[in-house]
């Protein structure tokens, strides 16, 4: 009895430590038993105890998981909410969903009902899983240092006010949100008030509105991600030390459209992104203190549009291919560097063959000025009129910023 009770002293006290007890039971749910009720077994276990769940349907109406257990599907047995209720809401600490698909959940504006809801836990990780027509798709609030991996997301949104975000996380600190696939959501993955967190190698596609949206979210890092066909690609705003990595921001096309928008943020880094087939790149609005560098622009309708109302912008050492305008702007007092870049409508010649251009290049032509001013010009483009304009503008500059301009234009593209 003394070594079965130090024993069970030794698992609370290693329980407190790690949030899993020394000796952890099974249970098997499935259909074809009387335990057939997922429900059923998460109330009879204990915390640090494993659920495998088998192949099948379970209509589990709310399925609240508030014990540190861990669930595995086998064969994806299918949690289904019957378009009436939360899914899956988990509300305690030390809890992994590994294996489930979890459909049809409840619609709703002011509850925010989710395929699986995150409620003020920690060390959550929902992995493996596949989440198909829910209004929100899995949903973290005040959650801490949990993963979110490897699920599949797909809901069928027509108008925003009608779908939730893929991945939302709110009021949350060290996220993971690692090789995702979302789509068809309002959002594919949003962030708000979310610190020191990292996005990695995720797909976000056809989302109606932007594939990554994120607010008031500091010294977060967003790295080898995809965005592409959504319906204005990613925004960034009112946030500091951000770092975007090795992103891929493609064919986001529209009036307002834009592979990345930057507004009213501060100290950070865009490095090694490819913008490609995007009606804006990259559009800066109260930007200050950003580097952007090595990146690729290709076959944008802009590549950069940087308002008069950013500072201590860097950019340095991209490439920039077969894009209708390079760069526009909406003032003429220019408060940032352009330095050491590759553009293919460079035109210089470089006499001691040091393989920078013995010329500058300015890359905001006077064209793009008037279409900034008057869209409706964009009808005389490739015209010869504009074509003289444009040469005009460069030997006696008018309308163009003159301190707007790559003092070490390269002439080959950089190997990035």
């Amino acid at each position: 009895m003394r070594l079965i009770s130090l024993l069970h002293l030794f698992s609370i006290v290693l329980f407190s430590i790690t949030g899993a007890p020394l000796i952890a039971a099974t249970y098997q749910v499935s259909k074809l038993s009387p335990a057939s009720s997922i429900q059923q077994a998460i109330n009879i276990s204990a915390n640090g105890d494993t659920i495998i769940v088998a192949s099948g349907v379970y209509y589990e109406k709310n399925l609240i998981i508030n014990k540190s257990v861990t669930l595995i599907g086998v064969g994806y047995p299918i949690v289904d909410g019957e378009g009436k209720y939360e899914v899956v809401s988990i509300k305690s600490n030390f809890v992994k969903l590994d294996g489930f698909k979890v459909q049809h959940s409840g619609y709703a504006t002011l509850q925010d009902p989710a395929g699986i809801k995150i409620y003020d836990a920690h060390n959550v990780t929902i992995c493996n899983n596949v989440l198909d027509d829910t209004f929100f798709g899995i949903y973290a609030q005040y959650a801490k240092n949990c993963v979110i991996k490897n699920n599949r997301l797909t809901s069928y949104g027509k108008e925003e006010q009608q779908i939730g975000n893929g991945i939302h996380c709110w009021k949350s600190d060290s996220m993971q949100i690692i090789g995702n696939t979302v789509s068809g959501h309002r959002d594919g993955i949003y962030f708000e008030f979310v610190t020191n967190s990292i996005i990695w190698r995720n797909i976000s596609t056809k989302n109606i509105r932007y594939g990554l949206h994120f607010m008031f979210s500091h010294n977060d890092s967003y790295i080898t991600n995809i965005f592409s066909k959504n319906g204005a690609g990613v925004a960034v705003m009112f946030t500091h030390g951000v770092r975007m990595f090795n992103n891929t921001f493609e064919e986001n096309w529209g009036d307002a459209a834009y592979g990345l928008l930057l507004k009213e943020i501060s100290d950070s880094y865009i490095d090694g992104n490819h913008f490609k087939k995007n009606t804006s790149g990259i559009f800066m609005e109260g930007a200050s203190r950003i580097t952007v560098k090595r990146n690729t622009f290709e076959n944008n309708g802009w590549a950069i549009k940087i308002q008069a109302s950013c500072m201590d912008v860097t950019v340095t050492q991209n490439n920039f291919f077969g894009n209708t305008f390079d760069v526009a702007t909406n003032g003429s007092l220019v408060l940032n560097t352009f330095n050491g870049n590759y553009w293919d409508k460079y035109d210089g010649y470089d006499l001691n063959r040091d393989k920078i251009g013995d010329i500058p290049y300015h890359p905001i032509s006077m064209y793009a000025m008037i279409i900034e001013k008057n869209p409706p010009a964009m009808i005389l483009y490739r015209s010869i009129m504009v074509a003289l304009l444009d040469k005009t503008e460069k030997i006696l500059p008018t309308l163009t910023p003159e301190n707007l301009k790559d003092e070490k234009p390269l002439m080959k593209p950089l190997r990035l």
